[in-house]
């Protein structure tokens, strides 16, 4: 459902013409990753709330600098927590990785079976997504997180579209009620035909609207459950 293609259109969007992006966090620090951990002693391992995966969730959240409750949010969303899950996409795993999204960040494509690599991806592209975006620090968390998961969802070459047609009608392109209407706007031709618009029509507002309502909900049910 996401890491869809349009993430190829999006980078393209968001550069101007197709190229290999800077990865944070290449194969080798992946697997730098996994050896450190196979090597450091056991820690104590806290109970689980919200799913089996805590744990690892917890790990790979702090090692990519996610909140893992918003990383398990995700993974209800996209996959009920289901390891071996595969969509008729080829979307793989409990966070639902394409192998795009895997080349992207020179990871080799069968390794997303692994749930570890599958959710290190998820987090690294999280990552990717905030800095491509360049929010203001003033801008309110639910507002961020809520365009960072729009991105993540329908690609963020249409996020960016959405964004440029707000600010260039005055209105802020740093909330998310308001890119949201953008989205939406992004169906009809007069707006996806202007010339700041990059990635053309949009169709799918209906779905990543709700998705992204579907995540934030679980984000703070499981804030509440958990810290």
């Amino acid at each position: 459902m996401v890491l869809s293609v349009a993430l190829i259109a999006a980078y393209e969007s968001a550069i101007g013409q197709p190229q290999e992006l800077q990865a944070p966090t290449t194969a080798e620090a992946i697997a730098a990753n996994l050896k450190f951990s196979e090597q450091a002693p056991a820690e104590e391992e806290l109970p689980c709330i919200i799913s089996r995966f805590d744990n690892l969730m917890r790990k790979v959240g702090a090692e990519e600098g996610q909140d893992w409750r918003l990383m398990s949010a995700i993974a209800y969303s996209e996959s009920r927590f289901i390891e071996n899950l595969e969509s008729k996409q080829g979307a793989k795993g409990i966070m639902q990785i394409r192998p795009v999204v895997a080349r992207h960040f020179k990871v080799p494509v069968e390794s997303i079976n692994d749930t570890e690599t599958n959710i290190r991806l998820a987090g690294m592209l999280l990552s990717e997504l905030n800095d491509m975006l360049r929010m203001p620090s003033s801008t309110p968390e639910q507002d961020r997180l809520s365009i960072i998961l729009a991105s993540y969802n329908a690609g963020i070459g249409h996020v960016l579209d959405a964004r440029r047609l707000a600010r260039s009608e005055g209105a802020n392109p740093n909330s998310w009620a308001v890119v949201s209407r953008y989205l939406q706007l992004k169906s009809t031709p007069d707006y996806y035909q202007k010339e700041l618009v990059k990635c053309g029509k949009f169709t799918g507002s209906g779905q990543t609207l709700s998705y992204v309502s579907q995540v934030m909900r679980k984000y703070n049910q499981y804030c509440s459950l958990a810290i």
